[in-house]
């Protein structure tokens, strides 16, 4: 069950990357900046799983439902397993609202909240009595780190850590000078 969760978890990376309909153009430019396809190791770092390196890859687009967001498809790969990934994320009148896979009512997340930070995002996760983050920072521009935390009590708990490297870029030309 962690280990699904974690997996739930993980997939979070992809929905770290849009903004409310009602942002500013820093934002547009954070999120169009994040488009393209990614791919790199990472490992859950707390709980029955702890220790399990895994690998991703996904390709994030401009949302189609939101003039500013993002859907991110791909798959992570344990071993000889592998997980299809997917997620969107948009907002309107300044609220972030997504999921991942079929969201918290099936098997996957809901994205409640989020908020954008120069060259990162914070956005908050839901999964029925599970409440955490997951914090993008983009290191360079085609370089970003990606740790999801859950709630344990009063304190957010890192479980899972990544380090994804750009591919290749989609659609728009390099945004990266605003984030320095």
């Amino acid at each position: 069950m962690l280990f699904r969760l974690s997996l739930t978890a993980l997939a979070l990376v992809f929905a770290g990357f849009a903004s409310p309909s009602l942002a500013g153009p820093k934002d547009k430019v954070f999120f169009d900046s994040v488009t393209g396809v990614w791919h790199g190791p990472g490992e859950i770092v707390a709980g029955k799983y702890k220790g399990t390196k895994f690998v991703c890859k996904f390709k994030g687009a401009p949302s189609e439902e939101h003039a500013v967001g993002v859907a991110m498809d791909g798959h992570c790969r344990v071993g000889i397993f592998s997980q299809k990934m997917s997620a969107f994320i948009g907002g309107r009148r300044g609220e972030y609202r997504g999921q991942f896979q079929d969201g918290a009512n099936g098997e996957g997340l809901d994205l409640t909240s989020g908020q954008v930070r120069g060259n990162k995002i914070v956005v908050g996760l839901n999964r029925k009595k599970l409440n955490g983050a997951m914090v993008a920072h983009l290191e360079e521009p085609d370089v970003m780190n990606v740790t999801i935390s859950v709630q344990v009590r009063e304190r957010l708990i890192p479980v899972i850590g990544m380090t994804l490297s750009r591919d290749q870029r989609i659609g728009s030309s390099n945004t990266q000078d605003h984030l320095r």
